[in-house]
Parts: C-alpha cells; sequence; structure tokens
C-alpha cells in the first residue's frame, strides 16, 4: 500500500493506475478526505451465480422457514 496526495496523483496519474493494477494506492486528500485507488477485478459469471437468489427471494424463504418452525414448536396457539 502506497500513501500519497491528491497532487500527486495529478501530476503523475499514469504512473499510479499502473501501481495501482497490483498494489492499493491512498490517496490523501486534506485532513479529512482518504480515497483508494485500486484495480476492480470483474466476476465472470459461473455455477454459483446461476444458483444466486434475490434478496427478496431469500425473506420470502426465510419467512416461510420461521412460519414452519413456531408452528412446530408451538402449533397453532400462535
Amino acid at each position: 500500500m502506497r500513501v500519497i496526495s491528491s497532487s500527486e496523483l495529478r501530476n503523475n496519474m499514469e504512473k499510479y493506475l499502473d501501481l495501482a493494477a497490483d498494489e492499493k494506492i491512498v490517496i490523501q486528500r486534506g485532513r479529512n478526505e482518504t480515497f483508494v485507488l485500486m484495480r476492480e477485478d470483474y466476476l465472470a459469471p459461473d455455477e454459483d451465480l446461476k444458483r444466486a437468489v434475490s434478496a427478496q427471494e431469500l425473506l420470502v424463504g426465510i419467512e416461510a422457514d420461521v412460519r414452519k418452525a413456531f408452528r412446530e414448536k408451538y402449533g397453532d396457539r400462535v
């Protein structure tokens, strides 16, 4: 990891973009702002991704499981 100022990045943009391919570059802007420059890797779709569910589908499944568990434990009293 390398820490540089925003002016250093501005003056040597190509250099730091090349370095960001292999390491994290932290950019300090003033006292209170910090940014991270790094290469973003994209995931190729695979079998795990094809089996994924949406957040809404997950919530529906969880609700059904919770209702089932309560019924098994408390019967129709709930």
